[in-house]
């Protein structure tokens, strides 16, 4: 399969680089790699807003899986108690998450939330299981609507998601939607969680997304 250009990070932990897309794939699981430093400042600094439903729940079940397998220093809490990530887990508004309602809800909770909540400095949108029956207008209607809340929110860093796994392969609408995301992600310089290819391949690497 194609393989995303992924960027390494070599700047200061308080600084995004200017040029670049980062993608977060299956290559994005050595934990012993990330500085220690950068997830403190992750800590100190950063107030995520995640919107999502069950799918999504995988993220931040994972994250607290992790805080187990590996310390404290993984700790999160909705309200940074304590020192720990601040990331609120769902519930941001009249939008579910990227698909539900419909395609675009997501974005006027998104402008509303921030508005209400002007500290929050990362937002991040999962799929359900819309990306396997959505059109190429759907997805440039998503792209579109991100790039406009960029536009709106200079302060605030957004994080595109690709959709999960549904079996389909490589032939299929959901492959080749997200590999929609992928290319305006690479090309435009975005933050990318690309769901579906961590999903793809199984914690040995093995790679079962055909």
């Amino acid at each position: 399969p194609a393989v995303t250009p992924m960027v390494t990070l070599t700047v200061e932990p308080t600084i995004l680089p200017a040029t670049g897309a980062i993608i977060a794939d299956h290559r994005c699981t050595d934990i012993d790699a990330i500085p220690q430093q950068w997830i403190e400042q992750a800590r100190s600094d950063l107030v995520i807003a995640y919107g999502h439903t069950s799918h999504g729940s995988q993220v931040t079940d994972g994250m607290s899986g992790l805080v187990g397998f590996a310390g404290d220093l993984y700790a999160w809490n909705e309200a940074g108690a304590g020192g720990a990530l601040q990331l609120r887990d769902g519930g941001l508004g009249a939008a579910s998450d990227l698909g539900n309602p419909d395609f675009t809800a997501w974005e006027a909770t998104t402008r509303d939330y921030l508005d209400s909540n002007p500290e929050t400095n990362v937002v991040m949108w999962s799929w359900c299981g819309q990306v396997s029956s959505a059109s190429v207008d759907n997805i440039d209607t998503y792209l579109s609507l991100m790039s406009g809340l960029e536009e709106a929110y200079s302060n605030v860093r957004f994080v595109y998601m690709t959709g999960h796994t549904d079996g389909s392969g490589l032939e299929e609408n959901l492959h080749i939607r997200n590999q929609q995301i992928r290319d305006y992600c690479t090309a435009n310089n975005k933050i990318l969680y690309d769901f579906e290819d961590i999903e793809s391949y199984d914690p040995d690497g093995s790679y079962f997304g055909d």
